[in-house]
């Protein structure tokens, strides 16, 4: 079929509170069996997915990093950083009261992700090796917000929401990666899972998408595809729903074969 599987983390395979992916398993063994690649799409920095792409077993598989500003290669030396430095010079320059609402992670100390996050330690220094983008909360009012967002721009930096934390890039999406992913794999069909607003272009890409429940989250609005059948939601959270999705499309893609 060249299918590849596109999906974010938190809270669509990995548990929103807990960050576990074992109810997962059983379709995590499906695409396995298949040779289907599982390619992770997430706000996460290369540093915190190596380990979880060796825990998952995926290969030679690349991952998508950063909200789609980035990849990570196994194997392959990290390249970037001149985006994340260019960005933590555009807040130096964002008037000091807008400035004051946003608390990125460049600004704090590991222990203070670990609160954010509820990430270990460990796994907390891992979030700060940014190279591409800058995640943050925003403490301020929607007005302030709409201004802060306007003096970013002039440097070309786009805010978007994830599923915990206002994101600050150079507005490439996963969507744009999935793309460079999909014709360096040579896909022919695409699935994509997520929770989240910086999903959402993945979503509408993908031949077939699933939203996954996430109760903790912004939300996704109704998507055209949804009228289709092209974009179905979960009505299990997390990576419950993720595996019974996943496992559903494996077996009508299978049917749709075989009829073929």
């Amino acid at each position: 079929m060249g299918l590849i599987v596109f999906s974010d983390l938190d809270g669509t395979l990995l548990d929103h509170g807990s960050y576990a992916w074992a109810p997962a398993a059983p379709a995590l063994d499906a695409l396995r069996a298949r040779g289907v690649p599982l390619v992770l799409a997430t706000s996460k920095t290369s540093a915190e997915v190596a380990s979880l792409h060796a825990e998952l077993k995926l290969g030679d598989s690349p991952a998508i990093v950063e909200n789609g500003a980035g990849l990570f290669r196994p194997g392959a030396k990290a390249q970037g950083g001149d985006d994340y430095a260019r960005i933590r010079q555009a807040l130096a320059n964002v008037t000091p009261s807008l400035r004051a609402s946003f608390e990125g992670f460049g600004d704090v100390d590991a222990a203070r992700i670990v609160e954010m996050t509820g990430l270990s330690e460990d796994a907390a220094a891992l979030a700060q090796k940014r190279l591409f983008s800058e995640p943050g909360r925003w403490t301020g009012t929607a007005a302030d917000l709409s201004n802060f967002k306007e003096m970013l721009a002039v440097s070309g930096i786009e805010a978007r929401h994830g599923g915990r934390f206002l994101t600050l890039s150079f507005g490439r999406t996963k969507a744009d990666a999935m793309a460079e992913v999909k014709a360096d794999l040579g896909g022919t069909t695409t699935i994509a899972l997520g929770d989240a607003p910086n999903d959402i272009e993945m979503l509408e890409t993908a031949d077939h998408a699933v939203i996954v429940r996430n109760d903790h989250g912004t939300g996704l609005p109704h998507l055209a595809g949804e009228d289709t059948g092209r974009i179905r939601r979960t009505k299990a959270p997390g990576p419950t729903g993720w595996a019974e999705a996943v496992l559903a499309l494996l077996d009508e893609l299978d049917k749709d074969a075989s009829h073929g």
